[in-house]
């Protein structure tokens, strides 16, 4: 989940393997695949670089599970 701020300051979490696309007119507003739609503070360029650490940690993550052999829950 990466957070963000509505335009009235509430922050939220949403998944970002959600997001259908990211528009930037000026406001930036992020489109889910359920067609639900989002107005937030941050610019679209911030947007994707939370989107990017998010994947990363995820990714890191995996790695050090796979490397400490720790797969308890995880079907092989």
């Amino acid at each position: 989940m990466i957070v963000v701020t509505r335009l009235n300051r509430t922050r939220f979490a949403v998944n970002p393997d959600l997001i259908e696309r990211i528009h930037e007119s000026p406001d930036t507003t992020l489109v889910m695949v359920d067609g639900a739609t989002f107005v937030v503070l941050e610019p679209m360029s911030e947007v994707i670089e939370r989107i990017a650490a998010f994947r990363a940690r995820v990714l890191a993550s995996a790695a050090d599970v796979r490397r400490s052999g720790d797969v308890t829950g995880v079907i092989s």
